[in-house]
């Protein structure tokens, strides 16, 4: 069946559905929205997309995708839910909820829409970092389904389930509070982690030459785009202080620890804390 998807926001993730989508619904249309022009002449390029349009010439959509920065998802959302049919299927790939649910929470179309956060990202952006498979058996948390209306709903549970996607619910704001824990935290130690560093070692050569694996993979998400992250950051701002100043007074405790030389209870701290690979051996 032939259907009209318009991809907002043509980088990693959005480039990456357009390629699902076109595996799926091969006979559909898919436009490219996005403020970058070079990033639309490259999804052209790369035939992620068949052709590129504008937010004010959407016209009798099937499917629309926003995959931009939570703060453009607040101001293009609300334009889009204008131009879709009583059939538009309306999903987000922002990283927080709460803000985005809010502003929408009173729209004519609300029910045309199904909020989402898809757990797939990695430290790589733009059209050239869009691949086949992104999103197969990653996490998609849909948020506030009750606010969809039920057969849009279960189209795009259906699409999410042909990706092989893993399905989980909750409500915008529990999303937010545990994501600020488990995603936004884990970013700014990275990028503190490689400030840190920088800092100290003045001379380049002696990271290069010392850092390992662990360092290699733990400063990883530092190379994630800082623009966005900071938008993250700004949007789940409460949320994101609650998970710091928990996470600074562990490293409090252990730094008072290891100053008094009390290295049972650090070695104790250690152990307790190793319980997280069971944790993780369950999440993949």
């Amino acid at each position: 069946m032939k259907k009209k998807i318009y991809v907002i926001g043509v980088g990693l993730i959005g480039g990456s559905f357009a390629i699902d989508m076109r595996k799926l619904f091969p006979k559909s249309t898919i436009i490219g929205i996005d403020k970058s022009e070079i990033h639309l002449q490259k999804a052209l390029e790369l035939k992620l997309i068949d052709e590129t349009s504008e937010l004010s010439k959407i016209n009798n959509p099937d499917i629309i995708v926003i995959s931009v920065p939570v703060k453009s998802i607040l101001n293009i959302l609300p334009i889009v839910l204008k131009s879709v049919n009583n059939n538009s299927l309306v999903i987000d790939f922002g990283s927080t909820k709460k803000s985005i649910c809010q502003i929408v929470k009173d729209h004519p179309n609300r029910q045309n829409f199904l909020a989402t956060h898809p757990i797939a990202g990695t430290e790589f952006s733009g059209p050239v970092a869009a691949h086949e498979g992104l999103f197969e058996g990653k996490n998609i948390i849909i948020c506030d389904k009750d606010k969809t209306d039920k057969s849009i709903l279960e189209r795009g549970l259906k699409i999410f389930n042909l990706m092989k996607m893993k399905i989980g619910y909750m409500d915008s704001d529990s999303h937010d509070k545990h994501i600020a824990y488990v995603s936004h935290l884990s970013h700014i130690s990275s990028f503190m982690l490689g400030k840190t560093v920088m800092d100290e070692e003045k001379n380049e050569k002696n990271i290069f030459d010392m850092a390992g694996s662990g360092f290699e993979s733990t400063v990883r998400l530092a190379k994630s785009s800082p623009e966005m992250w900071t938008d993250i950051f700004e949007d789940n701002k409460k949320n994101i202080i609650k998970s710091l100043d928990d996470y600074i007074e562990n490293l409090a405790h252990i730094n008072s620890l290891i100053k008094k030389d009390r290295f049972d209870e650090v070695e104790s701290q250690l152990k307790s804390t190793n319980y997280i690979k069971t944790i993780l051996k369950g999440i993949n």
